[in-house]
């Protein structure tokens, strides 16, 4: 009979990189002609080795959302510990995949501006606007083509203008305004239809109207006019740019700027005036760091030394780095997982709230997919 032998498991050794290790990994380094360390693993996060394995509490921990501005139609904010291909989801479901009203059908009954009817139906198509948050985002529902427009599927606009001569007008004036009547046709002139339950959700300082009243649709002169009626839609930006939430969304890394070295004098002054205003600030040498030997200080107090006051408004110019008296005395570079996020609103949603349903629409694209990856290995 064979004797069987025991298995003992090994235990895997893995390093443990050490501080400095884990600084230069997360940084892209900025250097007077070229741009290093900007590629990550071919698993980003995991290093060979190393004990990488999720951990959910170690993600709470590590993952940090932090506002800088919040207003209505514009937010800036920090995404602090995810990768880039996290960071630039939210970015792209910001812009295509959060739905918003728009104008999809257009009625022309009279057009007789010089405007041709496709033209002036892009014009108009593309104004955001805006109005009640509880109607636009929980009592208006999908349209359907071949649906019959109702009220909780179709918001109706119209549009009726004519040019005339003001008979008021200076006798010395060539300004149209003054001249004509409806000489300008702005986004103001389009006016708001409710039908059936949408006076509920859509009247007073929440009825359905351009988040910027002056935008110039047209320019007409007396015997022109414009008759038309609009239906809008719900759809998303990965359909049409009219739909996109966001005028704009976008991330940049955050900066980073070391000083190796002090920084002195009028050199200071001229260190300072490389950055945009609030980077750099100068303060005087203190006594202590005079004192403190191998500081770079010793014998210098009460003079002006550079010191980093707000790397975050950077931009990474590079202008100190073409000057030789600051040669191996500073350092640049931007965080890879700090997304340092610019989100303007078009008026439908709030700016913060943009990117909260970014979150949720992640999410649920996330429970998709594992739904069907289970029915693919059943």
């Amino acid at each position: 009979m064979g004797s069987s032998k025991k298995q003992t498991s090994v235990p895997v050794r893995t390093k443990v990189p050490s501080p400095e290790e884990v600084e230069k990994r997360n940084t892209v380094h900025i250097n007077a002609e070229t741009v290093t360390n900007v590629t990550s693993t071919d698993f980003p996060g995991f290093y060979p080795g190393e004990d990488h394995a999720w951990d959910i509490e170690k993600f709470r921990q590590s993952v940090r959302v932090q506002f800088h501005q919040n207003d209505p139609y514009e937010a800036q904010f920090s995404l602090i510990g995810v990768d880039a291909s996290i960071a630039n989801a939210f970015r792209r479901i910001m812009i295509a995949d959060i739905p918003t009203l728009a104008i999809e059908d257009i009625f022309m009954w009279n057009n007789t501006s010089v405007i041709q009817d496709e033209v002036l139906g892009h014009r108009l198509g593309l104004i955001p606007f805006t109005g009640g948050k509880e109607g636009l985002h929980n009592f208006l529902k999908w349209y359907k083509k071949g649906e019959t427009p109702c009220d909780y599927n179709t918001v109706e606009l119209e549009l009726k203008v004519k040019c005339e001569n003001n008979e008021n007008a200076p006798a010395d004036s060539k300004d149209p305004k003054e001249l004509y009547h409806n000489a300008h046709v702005y986004a103001k002139d389009i006016k708001f239809v409710p039908k059936g339950r949408q006076a509920k959700y859509f009247s007073g300082e929440n009825a359905i109207r351009p988040t910027n009243p002056d935008i110039l649709v047209a320019k007409m002169r007396p015997g022109q006019e414009i008759d038309l009626t609009m239906h809008m839609h719900k759809g998303v930006g990965s359909d049409h740019a009219k739909f996109s939430p966001v005028a704009t969304a976008s991330y940049r890394l955050m900066p980073t700027i070391t000083i190796l070295e002090p920084i002195l004098g009028r050199d200071a002054e001229k260190f300072q005036k490389c950055f945009p205003e609030g980077v750099i600030g100068l303060e005087k040498v203190t006594k202590e760091e005079a004192k403190k030997k191998g500081s770079g200080y010793e014998g210098h107090e009460g003079e002006l030394k550079a010191v980093v006051l707000d790397a975050m408004r950077d931009t990474v110019s590079r202008e100190c780095l073409r000057h030789d008296e600051f040669k191996n005395k500073v350092k640049l570079g931007r965080r890879r997982d700090h997304f340092i996020y610019l989100v303007e609103s078009t008026g439908q949603w709030e700016s913060d709230a943009i990117f909260l349903e970014s979150i949720a629409h992640l999410k649920e694209k996330a429970k998709r997919f594992e739904k069907m990856v289970v029915n693919m290995v059943q």
